[in-house]
């Protein structure tokens, strides 16, 4: 997202989901093992179906995710 930024100085990636409120719903922490770097993903206006597919797309190869879900 624009105007973001990480602790390294890279842009912070935000996934906009399908729900109307564009609320914080979650934030995925991945690890790239193989290029030794960790990043911050948030969440907005998803449901539990998309969480679980962003997920998934951080879970493959050499990058492990954990989803932490806003109650």
């Amino acid at each position: 997202m624009e105007n973001t930024r990480s602790g390294d100085g890279a842009d912070i990636d935000v996934w906009i989901g399908s729900l109307s409120s564009k609320k914080l719903t979650a934030v995925i922490c991945s690890v790239d093992l193989e290029k030794r770097d960790t990043e911050i993903k948030i969440l907005l206006g998803c449901t539990s179906g998309e969480n679980k597919a962003i997920l998934d797309i951080h879970n493959t190869g050499s990058q492990s995710a954990i989803l932490l879900v806003r109650n």
